[in-house]
């Protein structure tokens, strides 16, 4: 990994050679959160937006990757998701275009796949066959995943109240799971705990540096699905805080090889019971003293009383002059069909979360006119079923049930000629 020049610390800026720590700055801690860095003469000397590698996916971006050359990805196809033209849903905010980045076609239908295969590979180059991890869903089904089809084994520390769906795809995968009665960020300090007692790789968010870097390959696709012209605002839900960190460290690379020319402007959506950077944002608040909140939200993705990569995340958000927005549960729930609708990508309610804060960013001036919009939606609407429901009866969709044959035909015509009429 020559390409790589080493880790530098987030709080107290000292730099590390990438075999001279683990995870991260022991001079803090868990708190010690590291962020890798380029010789980007070196990647600019081999990679060039027309010379980009022929792998699939995600690893079509390796030279802009911390991986050994020889590395080995999983067999599951990770990345390469669509971007999806939007207009209608431009035209209901008055911007110029907006774009919806569909990760719900992952493998296992959300963005953590990207981080899972980096911890795969990272794992494999270290002789450590067990990752764990603690997930409020979808990292968990992720890591799952990815290490069925890597042949590795997988202990996942689940808050109990995580939707059954995602529950059962960790079974299905043949994880180990482990529910724990209580918070996520309990869950968290029990997988925590794991992996320092065991030495099985460490998958957390927040702790190990490589995760941010698995997902900011989303953005690399971005742009590059928009002809290497960087849209002018991209908004993504916010719970812990590697998503819109690792969106903001694709940018950069990108904009240090000169492969876009300029910075987009990134907006943090939070809920309004999980809201702890948009409060540290309005007030000003130190993110690393700033107590944990008490969390409450049907987007159970970005729900986190604590974010464990708060500081890449406000970082991603002041250094881009972008913004934090807070959405309520209501607004949330609204947003997963009127998403659906307006350009037939189905999100779950931490995807639905950015559409959201999208309307939340207009309706405030964060956005304008001009604006050149992706809207990230992270997981698929089927990730939790019962939202889903609760969405559509929120918005009052309308079912006919009618008895089988000519009757029932007639029946279902005649109530059906007035809806056609008013969406003609």
């Amino acid at each position: 990994m020559d390409h790589v020049i080493g880790l530098r610390c987030l709080v107290c800026g000292r730099r590390y050679r990438p075999d001279e720590i683990e995870y991260v700055c022991p001079e803090h801690g868990a708190e010690g959160i590291v962020d890798v860095e380029y010789d980007y003469d070196v990647i600019g000397a081999r990679a060039s937006p027309p010379r980009l590698g022929g792998e699939p996916g995600m690893w079509r971006y390796r030279s802009l990757l911390p991986v050994e050359v020889w590395s080995e990805p999983p067999p599951l196809v990770v990345g390469g998701t669509p971007l999806v033209a939007a207009p209608r849903l431009a035209g209901e905010i008055a911007v110029a275009e907006v774009w919806v980045k569909d990760e719900g076609r992952q493998p296992t239908a959300s963005l953590k796949d990207r981080a899972s295969a980096m911890a795969v590979v990272k794992a494999a180059e270290r002789g450590i066959d067990t990752i764990t991890t603690a997930s409020t869903g979808n990292a968990a089904a992720a890591l799952a995943g990815m290490c069925a089809a890597a042949g590795r084994r997988a202990v996942i520390f689940v808050p109990a109240s995580a939707p059954k769906g995602k529950v059962a795809q960790l079974l299905a995968y043949g994880a180990n799971v482990i529910l724990v009665d209580g918070t996520y960020d309990e869950a968290f300090e029990m997988s925590m705990g794991a992996a320092s007692s065991t030495g099985w790789y460490n998958r957390n968010t927040g702790f190990n540096p490589y995760m941010s870097e698995g997902k900011k390959t989303v953005v690399f696709e971005v742009c590059e699905q928009l002809a290497w012209s960087a849209p002018d605002v991209i908004a993504v839900g916010v719970g812990d805080g590697c998503i819109i960190g690792g969106l903001h460290k694709g940018l950069r690379d990108l904009v240090a090889l000169g492969w876009i020319d300029h910075m987009p402007r990134l907006i943090g959506v939070q809920a309004e019971g999980s809201a702890f950077l948009a409060e540290a944002w309005w007030s000003g608040e130190d993110v690393l003293t700033k107590a944990p909140i008490r969390t409450y939200t049907v987007a159970d993705s970005i729900s986190a009383g604590l974010p464990r990569d708060r500081l890449k995340a406000m970082a991603a958000v002041v250094e881009t002059g972008g913004a934090f927005v807070t959405v309520s549960d209501e607004q949330i729930l609204q947003a997963i069909p009127d998403m659906a609708r307006g350009c037939g990508v189905f999100g779950e309610p931490a995807a639905a979360a950015a559409w959201a804060g999208m309307r939340i960013a207009a309706g405030s001036r964060l956005v304008g006119p001009a604006d050149r919009v992706v809207v990230l939606s992270t997981g698929n609407g089927l990730k939790d079923a019962g939202a889903a429901v609760r969405a559509s009866e929120l918005v009052q969709s309308t079912v006919l049930r009618v008895p089988p044959g000519r009757d029932g035909l007639n029946h279902a015509m005649r109530r059906l000629q007035p809806m056609t009429a008013e969406t003609r």
